[in-house]
């Protein structure tokens, strides 16, 4: 079916729908089992909906990014998780601007059949964590490949994903002028790196978030699989990375949602001493705060969106996008237990699975300080404090 000529509203409502058949004990079973939710992931994928930023000629739906933000905002407000897929969609920020025509005539018509998975962003290092200039992953060029060699962390979905796009330095630091140069982007074939220089091993974490370390050891990669130009990728990523935070504010705003209309039911159907607890206004006013932070970043999120989609800078917007609707998710999320009390902790409720899943965010994709230096410093114009 074609997406196209949706409007947002048709693509919320038909989103919604999809979900609807994934009952909330299938996401309890997947996050008791630490499973990946393939069958949901599957769901989507046949839909076209993990495929809707996708150029038509490639067999997408050549949707805009505030698109993909209402299907993501719809999957996590009906109380999925789509951080199970969402990387095949903020990826794209850095593969429909930066690759070349003959990788994305080799890869996206099979990702948009749901041939392949590009789910894995191999950024983040252990030791250079946010400060991405820092990262000593290296790739030497020789006889028509490169070898690379290092170590990511915190690469979620590459045990699920075919496709990775990673950031390896091609230049030493210290032989450039200007510390985020001298990085390149590479699309590593997973399946195939697999046991030939590439190690990949779980994290098990507080949350289902299928999330690895990985090991690189004399990998070699073809040279046309290098994206763009040579030591050009640190600028290739932050389009992926605007993307990404403009995505991840999309979700939170949905789980914000999630756990409003959560709270509100729970409110008005609960009585104690005589009444529902909705009538008190210790009960009442947090739900408000709730709303008023939620509706307030939906709107920046929407604006960085917008900004995104016309191909506008949108730094500052999509880093306050992601910061403030992961505050509002937050609250909402903290407003929703403490309005369910002891039932709030009881797995059969799922506030408990989804209060932890929406923690995630005050720290990535990028943490809270971070995003503060950035907007003090690049908007604000304070001396820089790192």
């Amino acid at each position: 079916m074609s997406v196209r000529e949706h409007d947002l509203r048709e693509i919320r409502d038909a989103v919604a729908k999809l979900c609807a058949t994934f009952p909330m004990e299938y996401w309890r079973e997947t996050d008791r089992e630490r499973r990946y939710p393939t069958e949901f992931v599957r769901a989507l994928t046949e839909a076209g909906w993990l495929s809707c930023l996708i150029p038509e000629e490639y067999g997408g739906a050549g949707l805009k990014l505030a698109a993909a933000a209402a299907i993501l905002e719809e999957i996590q407000r009906s109380g999925a998780n789509g951080a199970a897929c969402h990387a095949q969609m903020y990826t794209m920020g850095t593969v429909l601007r930066h690759c070349s025509e003959a990788q994305k005539k080799k890869y996206l018509p099979k990702i948009a059949k749901g041939e392949l998975r590009l789910q894995a962003f191999g950024v983040t290092e252990p030791t250079a964590g946010t400060d991405t200039s820092s990262i000593r992953t290296t790739a030497t060029k020789k006889s028509g490949h490169y070898i690379i060699n290092g170590q990511k962390v915190w690469t979620s979905r590459a045990e699920h994903s075919d496709i990775m796009l990673l950031l390896a330095r091609t230049t030493p630091r210290e032989e450039v002028t200007k510390k985020t140069d001298g990085m390149s982007v590479f699309l590593v074939e997973m399946k195939q790196a697999l046991g030939k220089g590439l190690t990949i091993r779980p994290i098990r974490t507080m949350i289902n978030h299928a999330t690895t370390e990985i090991f690189i050891d004399n990998l070699e990669v073809p040279a046309e699989n290098l994206v763009g130009e040579e030591g050009r990728g640190f600028r290739y990523v932050l389009d992926g990375m605007n993307a990404e935070r403009i995505l991840i504010g999309a979700e939170c705003i949905g789980d914000a949602r999630w756990f409003i209309a959560k709270a509100t039911a729970y409110a008005n159907e609960r009585k104690v001493f005589g009444r529902p607890i909705g009538q008190n206004q210790g009960v009442q006013f947090p739900i408000a705060r709730a709303f008023m932070a939620t509706e307030a970043a939906a709107l920046m999120v929407e604006r960085a969106a917008a900004l995104y989609d016309a191909g506008t800078p949108c730094g500052p917007e999509s880093n306050m996008a992601k910061q403030l609707a992961a505050e509002a998710s937050w609250q909402a999320g903290d407003m929703c237990l403490q309005t369910h009390g002891g039932f709030g902790f009881a797995e059969e409720y799922d506030v408990e699975r989804k209060f932890r899943e929406t923690r995630l965010y005050q720290i990535a994709p990028i943490s809270t300080n971070l995003v503060l230096c950035y907007l003090a410093e690049h908007v604000l114009h304070l001396p820089r404090s790192y």
